[in-house]
């Protein structure tokens, strides 16, 4: 008995020796997850500063607060357990539940180039009661819709994150997907914070107690930053058309086999090489989502009016 016992010890001590050996190994995979998911990330920044243009500038930083606690416990609460639970159950259902998001940003993507283009020709009829809009249901609704885009971009981040440790063990693969949620989301909803807040800090500078070298540094970037934000909403409109088609293309052998032999063909120039996989990927979602818009407006009007 007092050997049987011992053993036992002995055992449960190799157990946590080993366990303790692989998660020392989490910081080095959390490392190596985050690079792979690096587009996307840099895509999920460039998306989300256009929701606090316009609005009471004392309040972005609560709204950014707020999509980033969601997209957090969205994370942390849906996707992470998701992406665990379907890797083990289903794994053939997770490539298919992302196309779908990607379709989704393609058909966002392309119903914002058309309002770019399209806003000065488009005249509301005079019938059409015009619709009054609190400063807090605006709030509402920009969060709403960031959160809603931020999903489909961190469902992707978590997918990429699950692929990089699927060869694990568990505890290893809970560890990192949910050390590179947390880090990605206080990564770039930080950077994002302080993009908005930069004509904030401009002003700060321009004040008579500094240099005149300071003061016009920060009425240069006052001047600066709505153009930058202009810039940015551009760059995060192409980002949705990007993102969403490569998600597709990857799921489809075909596609994904010319944007391998288009990236081989340029891998002595990998620059010109991500820049034409961007561009190819960008011109694909704009028509995917010219397609997907014509029918969702098919659809909604073979369904009966609401009275």
């Amino acid at each position: 008995m007092p050997s049987g016992f011992f053993a036992l010890l002995d055992d449960v001590s190799a157990l946590v020796k080993a366990s303790a050996a692989s998660l020392d190994d989490v910081p080095t995979q959390v490392a190596k997850t985050t690079s792979k998911v690096s587009g996307i990330v840099i895509d999920d920044t460039a998306v989300t500063p256009k929701y606090v243009v316009g609005l009471d500038p004392s309040r972005e930083l609560s709204i950014i607060y707020q999509i980033a606690k969601k997209s957090l416990i969205n994370k942390l609460l849906i996707l992470t357990p998701a992406a665990l639970l379907l890797g083990y159950f289903a794994p053939w259902a997770i490539t298919p539940i992302l196309m779908m998001g990607g379709a989704f940003l393609c058909f966002e993507g392309y119903e914002k180039v058309h309002s770019m283009f399209s806003k000065h020709h488009d005249v509301q009829p005079e019938d059409e009661a015009v619709k009054a809009i609190t400063p807090e249901e605006l709030e509402k609704e920009r969060v709403t819709g960031a959160v809603r885009t931020d999903i489909i971009l961190s469902a992707e981040i978590m997918a990429i994150a699950y692929s990089q440790v699927t060869d694990q063990p568990v505890v290893n693969q809970i560890a990192v997907t949910l050390a590179v949620a947390v880090f990605i989301t206080i990564g770039v909803y930080g950077f994002v914070g302080l993009i908005v807040k930069a004509d904030d800090f401009g002003v700060h500078l321009a004040k008579d107690k500094y240099g005149p070298a300071t003061q016009n540094f920060g009425r240069g970037l006052v001047k600066f930053m709505p153009h930058f934000l202009r810039i940015l909403s551009y760059v995060g409109t192409a980002a949705m058309l990007w993102v969403g088609a490569e998600i597709i293309a990857h799921g489809i052998p075909f596609t994904a086999h010319l944007l391998h032999d288009l990236e081989h063909a340029l891998a002595d120039v990998p620059v010109v090489a991500w820049f034409a996989k961007a561009i190819a990927c960008g011109i694909g979602g704009l028509i995917l989502g010219f397609f997907i818009e014509k029918i969702v407006g098919l659809v909604k009007k073979a369904l009966p009016a609401k009275s």
